[in-house]
């Protein structure tokens, strides 16, 4: 199988070139991997020029970049990872290990959240536990699929928040995700800038009012204050 990594960026430049360094082996591999920037105002493109087979500049907004990522994407595997999450190594042959010995068309890797705070660990300990219980992953765990059940379920959808959670309803449908236990690391710096107790109960909160029915607009104004 060919995969194909998609990076949605924007302002990245203190992230990009260690989010982009673990895939130079894979891309040796064949791995394709496409940045998508979504109008940065830094040296994200720059930095990435050389380390990516392809940048594709769009509109802001991870969901939509995303989407334009996979358009012009050439694999029939689709690897979501963000600017500021590593993939471990090797980390396409455990993709491609992970849909060939199962009979899953979708999945995503534990993680491992960086940072200074005690309680990182202990959220990325819960976020993986919880992710088996549900099936459902965030983006910050490398979410993957097959481009033909991507396509099937129409990407993802068009909305500011959420999009994650949203696609992984839909995939459910075709089977629970296979769940790579070696862990991909995220940086914690959103719990750290805003407070890990405030951040942990905002966010409950927010996919509690999610899962009851609230927009996705809603609960982007609420996230961003704005």
């Amino acid at each position: 199988m060919h995969l194909s990594i998609i990076i949605p960026a924007l302002n990245e430049a203190d992230h990009i070139v260690a989010a982009l360094a673990p895939l130079q082996p894979m891309r040796e591999r064949g791995v394709e991997v496409i940045l998508v920037d979504g109008g940065s105002r830094d040296a994200t493109v720059a930095l990435a020029s050389s380390r990516v087979d392809r940048i594709i500049t769009g509109e802001p907004g991870r969901a939509r970049q995303m989407n334009a990522g996979a358009a012009a994407a050439s694999g029939d595997v689709l690897v979501f990872v963000h600017a500021d999450s590593l993939l471990p190594d090797g980390g396409d042959r455990l993709i491609a290990d992970a849909l060939a010995g199962s009979q899953s068309i979708w999945g995503r890797f534990d993680i491992a959240i960086t940072g200074r705070h005690f309680m990182l660990p202990v959220i990325g300990w819960f976020m993986n536990q919880r992710s088996r219980l549900t099936g459902i992953a965030t983006g910050d765990q490398g979410l993957f699929m097959t481009r033909a059940d991507f396509e099937g379920i129409g990407g993802f959808p068009d909305q500011p928040l959420m999009e994650d959670i949203e696609i992984c309803r839909r995939l459910k449908s075709s089977g629970p995700p296979a769940c790579i236990r070696e862990r991909m690391t995220t940086s914690g710096r959103r719990w750290e800038r805003h407070g890990v107790w405030r951040t942990i109960l905002l966010m409950w909160w927010l996919r509690l009012r999610y899962w009851l029915g609230a927009s996705p607009e809603s609960i982007h104004r609420a996230y961003y204050g704005k």
